[in-house]
């Protein structure tokens, strides 16, 4: 499983696409239309997808060449795309569009020198369809380098209906209602929650929801831009809110040694596969593609979601990920990328990954009736809805050092916390010494 997954693997509504047709709301695509215009040429892609992701934007890719004649060749880079990305730079041989899953890892980029800001015409479907604070976060110095065409709602926490009725249990609207729910989850003889602690990013989300409700979007984007220390008392205080769940054996299945030895995909079977321990698992819209496509649940039916509760009186969260294309100048094919990135921000390109499944697009323009499902669809319209009170994955706007790398940083020391959840005070000092170098470096 890939490190920044995004959305849903559904069943699909039957859908027409046009793909010879004009692009409807949003600038049209001047790559050729029906005439081939860049049959010969070969657009290289790396990204960090593999499996049924990989698989669905393929679909996507083999829809471009339909219509523009343009054959397309995916690289999978693995969680590393910087490094990887570099290192081909530096051998010659730079891919000519890259998915970058990281607003840290663009901004990177960006600043290297690497990245051709977008075309007129992609601005201006960025400006059209897309809700600003997109155009934010895939700009750089106030140039618009990134076109988002995946997104994540990773404000959603996944249960399973029959544990919760079972139970007696109804969708909680707070955190303290949903530690309550949990309780009682947990006496009906399941744990209340699989946590994925082998996995830190998994970790950073669950934070960065509490913090975003607790604190409030003002203080998020400070601490997200490193302009709060991390030993500000309002990160002390959600480590302290997060550390009365991590901490709570009732809550926790296996306790937090067993957390810590499970991944991602593994929280999601602890749920929904066959030999359920948990009733529900936090993480973002994705957990729906791994419940369908792995374990056959019917979305909606055997496995749903409500919003992650509001904290402290606060608004309740909505965090969102999501995959930015960007060009390379030193691509060999950058013209024809950009004819690419100018594809991916119609509401045309989008509809085809959604209709396979496993996809949120930010393009306000998309028809909700492209997704193959009300869960999906429901997901989609919460996000789209949110506008500009969205806020993007805090660990993913940070330098990958601290916010994006196994193992160091803030994956690490969020995992010391799972383990030892008894100083919050302490964990937020270590998280501000690490914080502090890599935002130097």
């Amino acid at each position: 499983m890939m490190r920044r997954r995004t959305t849903l693997l559904t069943g699909c509504t039957a859908l027409v696409l046009a793909l010879g047709a004009t692009a409807c709301g949003g600038g049209e695509v001047s790559a050729g239309g029906g005439d081939k215009a860049l049959s010969g040429q070969t657009v290289t892609v790396a990204g960090v997808w593999s499996g049924s992701e990989q698989k669905n934007f393929q679909k996507v890719l083999d829809a471009f060449t339909e219509k523009t004649g343009a054959k397309t060749q995916f690289v999978s880079t693995g969680d590393n795309v910087s490094t990887v990305v570099g290192s081909k730079i530096e051998g010659g041989n730079a891919p000519d569009v890259v998915m970058v899953p990281q607003v840290g890892v663009l901004q990177q980029f960006a600043e290297k020198g690497w990245l051709k800001p977008l075309s007129p015409t992609a601005q201006q479907t960025v400006d059209a369809d897309y809700a600003p604070v997109w155009k934010k976060y895939g700009s750089v110095d106030g140039t618009l380098y990134g076109l988002y065409f995946k997104a994540a709602h990773k404000s959603t926490v996944w249960y399973s209906p029959d544990a919760l009725t079972q139970a007696g249990v109804k969708p909680p609207k707070t955190y303290d209602e949903l530690l309550k729910a949990g309780h009682t989850v947990s006496d009906s003889g399941l744990a209340a929650f699989a946590v994925a602690g082998q996995d830190g990013w998994t970790l950073t989300d669950w934070f960065e929801n509490v913090y975003l409700s607790q604190a409030g979007p003002e203080k998020y984007d400070a601490l997200a831009t490193h302009k709060l220390k991390w030993t500000d008392p309002t990160v002390v205080k959600a480590l302290t809110t997060l550390g009365k769940l991590f901490k709570d054996k009732q809550l926790v299945a296996g306790g937090q040694k067993e957390a810590l030895n499970t991944d991602f995909p593994g929280s999601v079977e602890k749920v929904f596969g066959p030999k359920p321990e948990a009733g529900m698992v936090y993480e973002g819209d994705f957990v729906a593609g791994v419940a369908h496509d792995q374990f056959g649940k019917a979305i909606g039916k055997d496995a749903d979601f409500f919003p992650f509760p509001a904290v402290d009186g606060g608004t309740a969260p909505v965090v969102s990920g999501g995959d930015a294309a960007v060009v390379l100048k030193d691509g060999k094919n950058a013209k024809a990328g950009m004819k690419l990135l100018e594809y991916l921000a119609t509401p045309e390109a989008a509809a085809v990954w959604a209709k396979a499944g496993g996809f949120l697009s930010p393009n306000k323009k998309l028809d909700l009736a492209s997704y193959g499902d009300d869960v999906t669809r429901a997901t989609a319209k919460s996000l789209v809805g949110a506008g500009d009170s969205v806020r993007f994955d805090m660990s993913d706007q940070a330098p990958a050092a601290f916010g994006g790398t196994k193992g160091t940083g803030e994956w690490k020391l969020l995992q010391d916390f799972l383990r030892d959840p008894s100083d919050p005070k302490g964990t937020a000092a270590k998280l501000e010494a690490a914080a502090a170098k890599a935002y130097q470096g």
